[in-house]
Order: C-alpha cells, then structure tokens, then sequence
C-alpha cells in the first residue's frame, strides 16, 4: 500500500467515531446489499410459490453452514491484516492476506464438491413433508453449491481490504454481485422458465462476478493494499496455523449456530410448508439487526486490530463505548420496526397466511434485538484483539440452551409454534447480554493508557 493510501486507511489516528464510521458505513452498506440479496430471491420465489421460499428456507441454513468454512479466509484476512498493518509490518500483513486468500479458495473448492455430492442426502435430512417443497430444495443446493469457491474467494479479498481500513472498495465487491442476481434472479426464474433452479444459477453467476472483480481490484486498483500481490503463494505453515488458531473458535461457533438452527428446523418444519415460509421471511426482515450489526461488528474488528497492533488502548476503549451507544440506538429502531410494521414488511413476499404467522415471529424477536447489537459490538473488539475464544463459547453454550428450550416448550406446553419462536429470541437475548457482560469485565484489566 502506497505510503497516502496508508494515511487514508489508518485507524489508529483521527476522530474515533469518524474513523469508526469509515469503515463501518460501507460495511452496514455491504450487509444491506446482502440482505436485500437474500429478499431478491425470496421475493421473486414467492412470486413462484409459497412452496420455492419454504425450499430456499432450508437450503438457507446449508449456505449459514458453509460461512464456518468462509470465515477461515474472511476473518483470517481481517485479524492478520489490522493487526500487522497496525504495527507497521506491511510484509507480514501481505503474508497474512494471501495466505487466507489460499486457504479460502482451496475450503470453497472442497466444500462445493461435497455439497453437490451429497445434497440430496443433506436435503433428506429435514425429512420435509410435501414432496414438491423438497425436489426444490435438493435442486436449489445442487445448483448454489457451486458458487462456493466464488463466494469464498471474494469473501477473503473483502477481508483483506475491511482490515486494511478500506470497506468502500469491499462494498463496491460485494455489491457487484447484488446487482448481478438482481437483475439476473427474474430472468432466470420466470423468462427462462427455470424456476427454482434459476435462481440458484443467478447466484453461481453473481458470486462469480463478485469474486472477478475482486482479484482486479486486488491485483491492479491503485488503492489496492500490497504491491505485487500473489494469488497462489507458498503456503507459510507458520501463518496459515495462526490463522487456524484465531478462526476455528468463531469458525465452530458459526458451525454449531448453524447445526443448532437445523435442530430447531425440524420442529418448524413438523408445523408444515406455511410455518417454514413464515420462518424464512420474518428471519430475513430480522437481519435488519445482525446483518448491520455484523457490519459494524466486523469494522470494530478493523478498528481493534489496527489499534490493538499499535498498542493505542484508549482508543480501543473510546471506540467500545462509543460502538455501544450506536448500536444500542439501532436495536431500538428495528424493535419499533418489528413489532409495528412486522405485518406489512411480511406481506410484501408472502400470502396473508403466511404473513400473519410472520408477523407474529418479529413480535416476539423484537425483544431480543438491543441484545444482538450489543453482541456484535462485544465480540467485534474482543476478534480485532486475537481474542476469539470468549464470543465462541457464549454464542454456543445460549445456542444449546435455546435448542433445549424450543425442545421443552413445544412437546410440554400448548405454545406449539410460538414455543419454538420464543426459545429462540430468549437464547439471543442471553447470548447477546452474556458476552457484552464479560467484554465490559475483561476491560477492566486491559491498559487504560497507550503503549510506548
């Protein structure tokens, strides 16, 4: 990185809360992107049928899963990036970069084979009751399942320049894709009489876009953050283990998050085809919180780790406090949101069957989105540190306990559904309120002043 692209993208000097948003506004801006992604599909399948947006619900947790593997190269990228940049160590930053580029795309590669192997089977294994709802969904995976080494591989470069300080060329990357399934998720569906199948093909297409602009940006923009950037390097064992070390708490937490949800999955689906479209869409409507808190989560983690290699603790701090507030502010909003448009936002993509079951779930999810931000905020600081383990372990202790819960509440009470719901909102009301406690404690003992 040039020496004046060094000084725009630096973290560690300048206003906290304009630094903050620097890179955290074109990050929220990157998780809007994503969710409206994510509405696109749903909202031209459920032009399809009730039966396509209950499919794409189920394939939706395969591709939650597959982020476990992603997070390798992403997060990777984006702790050795910050921290080496904060140091001033530029080599070992570009080492750092392109070996979680390597790592991402071999993980793509692999996980894409399995998937497409082994769909049907995984498919199988929510044991859904229409027969129409599940040939879609084992069509729709095998189809997206190859757009894995894609996704990874852009995923990684984003990270490389969320670390580097610079989130606007990520976003430009990821919304690059976007406007590819935008455009191309219609045409395939209905023009080209694909159905669900089209749209799986219009992500393979727009993951593909996304990760080549990504390797030009990363190769040849002049605000690229390394000179002569190699996309195949030797492997450094040293730098791939410390990457392994940092990303396999968060990697597991996302897996058992993931697996846990299946879980739960099954008693949804035990409710039938209009419960999984409910589920599917009121969950989409949800990431207002966690989409855009895991944006902002992932420019803390930009922001510590930057600072954090510079041995600069009160900005660290400030920039907790001040994260705080925001975030707070924002859960707020989107509980208002939840609870008084929960009905009209549903009944945009969904009959009024369905959208009547959603609504219901966003009331009762609105208790719980104060609590997910400030989760966010909690473990971005504690991830720009190199301080993994601690968002791990609350994140999957509140994920078994709510799996439990959802088992309790539906075979003892008369919650049916809404038992399920309920167990779920408490556990991310636990799990956001737990690790914000520890980080708040943990503070206490780190430096109140900077390094020397």
């Amino acid at each position: 990185m040039a020496g004046s692209s060094l000084d725009k993208y630096n973290l560690t000097q300048g206003g906290i809360v304009r630094k903050l948003f620097s890179v955290a506004t074109p990050l929220i801006m990157t998780q809007v992107l994503q969710m409206t992604y994510n509405l696109t599909d749903m909202f031209w399948l459920g032009r399809h049928s009730d039966s396509a947006v209950a499919a794409s619900g189920t394939v939706g947790l395969f591709l939650w899963m597959s982020m476990a593997f992603m997070l390798f190269g992403r997060m990777g990228a984006e702790i050795g990036v910050s921290q080496n940049i904060g140091k001033g160590d530029l080599p070992q930053a570009k080492e750092f970069a392109q070996n979680a580029v390597l790592l991402g795309v071999v993980l793509g590669i692999l996980l894409s084979i399995v998937v497409f192997t082994f769909h049907s089977s995984f498919v199988s294994f929510f044991g859904i009751r229409e027969a129409h709802v599940e040939r879609y969904a084992k069509d729709y995976l095998s189809m997206v399942s190859l757009s894995f080494p894609f996704t990874f591989l852009s995923a990684s470069i984003m990270g490389i320049f969320n670390g580097s300080g610079n989130a606007k060329t990520a976003m430009v990357i990821g919304g690059s894709g976007f406007l590819v399934n935008m455009t191309l998720t219609p045409i395939m569906i209905f023009s080209m009489g694909l159905g669900v199948m089209g749209a799986g093909l219009a992500t393979v297409f727009a993951q593909g876009v996304a990760a080549g602009l990504g390797l030009i940006l990363i190769k040849v923009y002049k605000n690229r953050p390394f000179e002569k950037f190699r996309l195949f390097p030797k492997a450094s064992v040293a730098v791939i283990k410390q990457i392994f070390k940092w990303v396999t708490p968060v990697s597991t937490e996302s897996f058992f998050f993931t697996a846990l949800t299946m879980l739960v999955s099954l008693l949804i689906v035990s409710f039938g085809e209009s419960a999984m479209a409910a589920t599917r869409v009121s969950t989409q409507i949800e990431s207002l919180t966690w989409l855009i808190g895991g944006g902002f989560a992932s420019a803390l983690t930009a922001y510590t780790g930057q600072n954090f290699g510079a041995g600069k603790w009160t900005r660290i701090n400030r920039g907790f406090k001040v994260s705080s507030g925001i975030m707070s502010l924002w859960g707020l909003i989107v509980s208002l949101v939840l609870i008084f448009g929960g009905r009209f936002l549903v009944g945009l993509f969904v009959s009024d069957e369905v959208a009547e079951l959603g609504a219901m779930n966003l009331r009762i999810f609105a208790i719980c989105q104060i609590p997910q931000c400030l989760e966010g905020v909690a473990a971005g600081v504690f991830r720009g540190q190199g301080k993994t383990v601690p968002p791990s372990i609350s994140s999957i202790s509140s994920n078994v306990a709510r799996v439990i819960l959802a088992y309790v509440l539906v075979h003892f009470t008369d919650l049916g559904l809404y038992g399920v719901w309920i167990a779920l909102a408490l556990g991310a009301t636990l799990r956001g309120i737990w690790i914000y406690v520890w980080y708040v404690h943990y503070s206490r003992r780190v430096p109140k002043v900077d390094a020397v």
